[in-house]
Parts: structure tokens; C-alpha cells; sequence
């Protein structure tokens, strides 16, 4: 039961920024579409920002979780949110 709860957790984080990638993306890529500024700002060297930017949506599924009182939910959006910052972590210095 707290192994599918923190899974539920996890998979919002990940959506969660994913979504806020793309919303960071359509809003600063000036009428572009988003797809293409991600590759811009992945051949340019700026995604890992990008990505960070969209983590604030994150923050917004963590506080939802805690106020329904989904503590072990909210967990899995930390460790999605940790995951990712690994993730970019990684990328940007490979």
C-alpha cells in the first residue's frame, strides 16, 4: 500500500515536470513551438534551466499532497523531483 502510494507520487512529479517543461517552454519561446525550443536549449546548453523551471509544478502537487494529508504521495514527488535534478545533473556534465 505505502509502495503504491509513493509510485502515484512519483508518476505526478514526472508528469508534473514534464508539463512544466512544456509550459516553461511555450511561454519563454516566444511563439515558437515547444518541441523546438527544448532542442534549441538542449543544443545550446540551457535545458537543465529549463527543466528547473519547470519543477515549480512540482512544488504545487507537493502542497496539494500535504494539505489532503497524502504524506507518503507527496514523498514520491520528492524523490521524482531528486530523480530529475540527478538526471540533470548528470546531463549537463556528460
Amino acid at each position: 500500500m505505502i509502495k503504491k502510494e509513493v509510485f502515484i507520487g512519483f508518476l505526478v512529479g514526472v508528469i508534473a515536470n514534464a508539463m512544466g517543461l512544456f509550459l516553461a517552454a511555450k511561454f519563454l519561446g516566444r511563439g515558437d513551438d515547444a518541441m523546438t525550443v527544448i532542442e534549441a536549449a538542449a543544443a545550446e546548453g540551457f535545458l537543465g534551466k529549463l527543466t528547473s523551471l519547470g519543477a515549480i509544478l512540482n512544488l504545487v502537487a507537493f502542497f496539494i499532497f500535504i494539505k489532503k494529508r497524502q504524506d507518503y504521495r507527496a514523498r514520491g514527488v520528492i524523490l521524482a523531483t531528486v530523480c530529475i535534478a540527478i538526471l540533470t545533473f548528470t546531463f549537463k556534465f556528460l
